[in-house]
């Protein structure tokens, strides 16, 4: 079978795509890219529809051997990719002949980079989705050494540019916007949630990014500890346990919660909360 044969795949690599919309109500989370604003930089670079399939590799490590002539790009976490020992370019356009690898370094800001290729990665769908749902399981299983991943026809469209003018992904606090509610009233203090910084904790994964408090201001607490009957939650999501420490949900988050929400992030700073590295610090801003 022609294809992407993986070679190494890192800490964590995983197919993706922007995911399987339409199952809410039969349970099922629609999971996808953590980190959608590359996934579609990638597709449109290769000349792929955006919802094409791709492969999203946590903090780098991948290396791949194509068994045929193809176009590639890399996106999202800035890590130095090699084909055949030389560096090529992050955000842009690569020509790839069969036989020849690729390897991609550690990145040094940012936690997950995007493999986008023409013609998208054509593993079997479920559910109307290629993405890999790593908290019900759903989905292609993560990569292996030795996997080949199979290329779909080459679209017919061209991307109009041969590198993408991306801002530097720095290590930097992030500034997140976020809306207040559904459940603020919740809490003796929401605005807290906005006065300093927070740290992304170690024990994060695309389920949720948690968040330990930076410094002296106070967690937040409940006005009671009654609990409140499970109800849904979005993407953003900011649920509360008892401990006061936050976790916003991300890709991967069940579709109900029973801890109080007490703001939502912002659609469009969700991507940037998906390449937080653990240690990195965030700072919550009125949207």
């Amino acid at each position: 079978m022609n294809g992407l044969e993986i070679l190494e795949t890192g800490p964590l690599s995983l197919i993706q795509d922007l995911g399987r919309i339409g199952h809410l109500r039969s349970g099922v989370g629609v999971s996808g890219a953590a980190d959608r604003r590359s996934l579609r930089l990638g597709n449109r670079l290769v000349g792929n529809h955006e919802d094409a399939a791709g492969v999203e590799i946590l903090l780098g490590g991948l290396s791949l051997r194509a068994q045929q002539p193809t176009t590639i790009a890399f996106t999202g976490a800035p890590a130095q990719a090699y084909r055949d020992g030389i560096a090529i370019g992050h955000s842009s356009v690569i020509s790839v002949r069969a036989g020849q690898t690729v390897r991609l370094d550690f990145a040094p800001s940012g936690l997950r980079t995007y493999l986008t290729v023409r013609g998208g990665i054509v593993v079997p769908e479920i559910l109307g989705s290629r993405s890999t749902d790593t908290m019900s399981g759903i989905g292609p299983a993560p990569l292996e050494p030795h996997v080949v991943l199979p290329i779909g026809p080459s679209p017919t469209t061209f991307s109009r540019v041969d590198l993408a003018p991306v801002p530097p992904m720095t290590n930097e606090t992030l500034d997140i916007r976020v809306v207040f509610g559904p459940r603020a009233d919740r809490f003796t203090n929401p605005k807290t949630l906005v006065q300093g910084r927070w740290a992304v904790s170690t024990e994060s994964d695309r389920i949720g990014a948690r968040l330990d408090r930076v410094g002296a201001n106070e967690l937040l607490r409940r006005t009671d500890d009654t609990e409140l009957p499970t109800e849904g939650v979005a993407l953003g999501s900011i649920q509360v346990p008892p401990s006061g420490q936050p976790v916003v949900f991300l890709a991967d988050h069940p579709i109900t919660g029973g801890y109080p929400v007490v703001g939502v992030v912002a659609d469009a700073d969700i991507d940037r909360l998906g390449q937080a590295r653990p240690g990195q610090h965030i700072r919550f801003v009125g949207a």
